[in-house]
């Protein structure tokens, strides 16, 4: 019985200390400066990937990069193993010109790893919409730096 007290004592101490950190929205939240840096990123992210810059684009990920797309995990262990026309070629044949986000929201963060609610749109040349895709972005600060470590879309 003794112990039992002890145990919920405890318990119970430990859940009064874990609610006083604890933050109601169940996010942690990150500093302006860290949310701006993440932006920043997811800006460079899209803007080389229109220009078509393989390079560019590849320079926002962390490696190895994963991609969960149309049912399948896509692991690219480093950068360069892709083809710029194997990449963008598909895209281009079915009308994309560019794309532009709809929303980028950081719906849960810590220090190094936010999750990011993004919704984008692709376009062609004429400004007609292609299509529009939901995704969560998962960004990781590695050695001070933060990049795309994940990809979870519902595009093709």
């Amino acid at each position: 019985m003794m112990i039992r007290k002890i145990y919920l004592t405890l318990a119970l101490s430990a859940i009064t200390v874990l609610n006083t950190f604890a933050q109601s929205d169940g996010t942690h939240k990150l500093a302006a400066a860290e949310v701006t840096k993440v932006n920043e990123v997811l800006d460079a992210y899209l803007r080389t990937f229109n220009a078509k810059d393989l390079k560019g684009w590849e320079g926002t990920y962390h490696f190895p990069h994963y991609r969960l797309a149309s049912g399948k995990m896509s692991v690219l262990e480093k950068a360069g193993l892709r083809d710029s026309a194997n990449v963008f070629g598909p895209l281009i044949k079915a009308g994309w010109d560019y794309s532009k986000w709809d929303h980028r929201n950081i719906v849960q963060a810590s220090e190094n790893k936010v999750h990011v609610d993004t919704k984008f749109t692709r376009f062609r040349k004429d400004g007609s919409i292609v299509a529009s895709y939901e995704s969560l972005y998962v960004l990781t600060k590695e050695d001070g730096k933060w990049a795309v470590k994940l990809r979870s879309s519902f595009a093709e």
